[in-house]
């Protein structure tokens, strides 16, 4: 279903689209920074990106993202996907954009993250969201500064009540700074989680909704008095495999 590898000069507009969540507040708020090429994808937050729907996230948050689809409603809307807040209401009305939304499969990653105590890096898979209890998500792998040996995977039911909590974080002997290969084999009923090949992690149970592949590298200044000025966090993949 997809096999990308970066060699163009510039972003698949067909398959990626290049902001993160733009309806929870606008394209030009939540626009990635990134280049593209030489089989690599390389999204970075620097020093001078702004904050992510300022004044309405709870926590000051920066973000470079991209995402394989999106779906929201008109202004003042309560239709969207992945809502931080109770009642939350679409700020910029976008158009709606399927770029690759599988339903089952093995979907993977090869990607390294820079990342300090105050970044973090994730894969994620989320529902789409054309109906709110289609919002179970699959998450790859989320990694933290703070824990850069340990690495989140699993199943968030977040709006979805035929599902069940089923994440943690798992200590592997990685360098995240590294390349390496994350995957999930995700079948009507089950969740299978690799890192470069190994078996990680089971679920028995998963969403049984086409989802929207997410990556994305965030900032938290509030944490900024883990580090000295303001490094740039980055998120390099070399490709993306639905198969």
């Amino acid at each position: 279903m997809l096999t990308e590898r970066f060699e163009a000069d510039e972003l698949d507009r067909s398959v990626w689209a290049p902001w993160y969540l733009p309806h929870w507040s606008s394209r030009a708020k939540s626009a990635a920074t990134y280049q593209v090429g030489g089989g690599e994808l390389r999204l970075s937050i620097p020093a001078d990106q702004g904050l992510w729907a300022a004044g309405v996230h709870p926590t000051p948050l920066r973000v470079s993202g991209i995402q394989s689809a999106n779906f929201a409603g008109p202004v003042g809307s309560t239709i969207g996907g992945q809502p931080f807040l109770d009642g939350q209401t679409v700020q910029e009305e976008q158009p709606e954009f399927w770029g690759c939304t599988p339903r089952y499969g093995h979907i993977e990653i090869r990607m390294r993250g820079v990342i300090t105590p105050r970044s973090m890096v994730a894969f994620w898979l989320s529902g789409v969201e054309d109906v709110p209890e289609h919002s179970g998500e699959i998450c790859v792998m989320e990694v933290f500064g703070s824990r850069p040996q340990g690495i989140g995977m699993g199943l968030h039911r977040f709006r979805d009540p035929s599902l069940t909590e089923d994440w943690s974080v798992v200590d592997l002997p990685i360098d995240v700074s590294e390349f390496h290969v994350y995957a999930v084999e995700w079948r009507a009923g089950s969740l299978d989680f690799t890192v470069d090949g190994a078996h990680v992690k089971r679920v028995d149970q998963a969403p049984s909704y086409p989802v929207q592949l997410e990556l994305a590298v965030f900032d938290f200044p509030d944490k900024a008095d883990l580090v000295d000025g303001v490094p740039v966090p980055s998120l390099v993949v070399s490709e993306v495999t639905v198969s």
